[in-house]
């Protein structure tokens, strides 16, 4: 008889042995609704109402922003809320970026930088990960609490020392100034290290008593475990090293390095104005990150629900 039953038994009518799970998936419709959620229609269509209001707070900028870069720069530039431009929409500001801007270049330059920083990130963490829950060494506490504690260290503080650093060792200007000082990822070292924890040691020591050393045992039996967080962990490190701007503006100024967002910032027309081709800049720019959700949207949700990390 188990337990994990949708009502208590009656007399004279058998317990259901059916998981509760499954009677929920057909009593709505194939989906599962949480028992916290409540089990009456109004919890329900308050939860769709809120869902809806945050996705129409969400479309609107971005729906006001494709709109400004059909405009021109006169209609983009003026006052009040006008969805439909007086002069009609235009492909003015788009042809701008492609005219004067090195868009290909600015788009190998992003992908190149934004894979080899997600490659460097996740084997760094990862073994720092494991280092801190496997590895029994002196000062081990400390020094995790000190990596914990470097989360809460602003980035935009250490923009100077790591720029001085990049001329004392002659890398302004090329990939590595633009890579190196990205792959360090605390909050990513913290997150790794929670979920090798949840990992059991007997894994391991099974894999030890057939031989395998240490770095085997990382390799063959811990990272095939932890696929969804690294897959995670790679996913927000990709998309937060697409979207970083400043150390790429301030590590390099040849327009053959620049990526795609600092790129797009220095492209400006003759009279000045760039509202609509800011915009434009705008949805250029994020059409990658949308290819990449598409592609990846079942892993980017699952992971934002395990890590936490939604807020970034």
């Amino acid at each position: 008889m188990t337990t994990d039953t949708l009502s208590p038994r009656t007399p004279g009518k058998p317990r259901s042995t059916m998981p509760r799970e499954v009677v929920r998936r057909r009593r709505y419709g194939g989906h599962v609704w949480h028992p916290s959620l409540g089990t009456g229609p109004l919890p329900r269509v308050l939860t769709l109402l809120a869902l809806a209001l945050m996705t129409v707070v969400w479309l609107v900028p971005f729906g006001w922003g494709v709109d400004t870069s059909f405009k021109t720069e006169v209609d983009a530039s003026a006052s009040g809320v006008d969805w439909i431009p007086k002069a009609g929409f235009t492909l003015d500001a788009y042809r701008t970026i492609f005219g004067q801007g090195n868009l290909p270049v600015w788009a190998v330059n992003s992908v190149v930088i934004a894979v080899c920083v997600t490659a460097i990130t996740v084997a760094i963490s990862a073994m720092a990960a494991y280092a801190f829950s496997r590895t029994l060494f002196r000062g081990r506490r400390v020094l995790f609490a000190v990596t914990v504690a470097s989360i809460m260290v602003p980035p935009q503080i250490l923009i100077v020392p790591l720029f001085r650093q990049m001329l004392a060792m002659n890398l302004v200007d090329t990939y590595a100034a633009v890579i190196l000082p990205q792959v360090v990822a605390p909050a990513m070292v913290f997150i790794l290290k929670k979920f090798f924890d949840g990992i059991p040691r007997e894994l391991e020591e099974a894999a030890r008593i057939d031989g395998a050393g240490s770095f085997r045992v990382f390799w063959s039996v811990v990272l095939p475990l932890s696929r969804p967080i690294l897959a995670a962990v790679a996913i927000f490190v990709f998309i937060n090293t697409w979207n970083n701007f400043l150390w790429p503006f301030i590590s390099t100024s040849d327009p053959q390095l620049m990526t795609l967002p600092v790129g797009l910032s220095t492209v400006k027309d003759s009279t000045g104005l760039r509202n609509a081709q800011e915009s434009a800049a705008s949805i250029l720019g994020s059409i990658p990150l949308l290819i990449v959700f598409m592609l990846f949207q079942r892993q980017i949700v699952k992971s934002v629900a395990t890590t936490g990390l939604g807020g970034q």
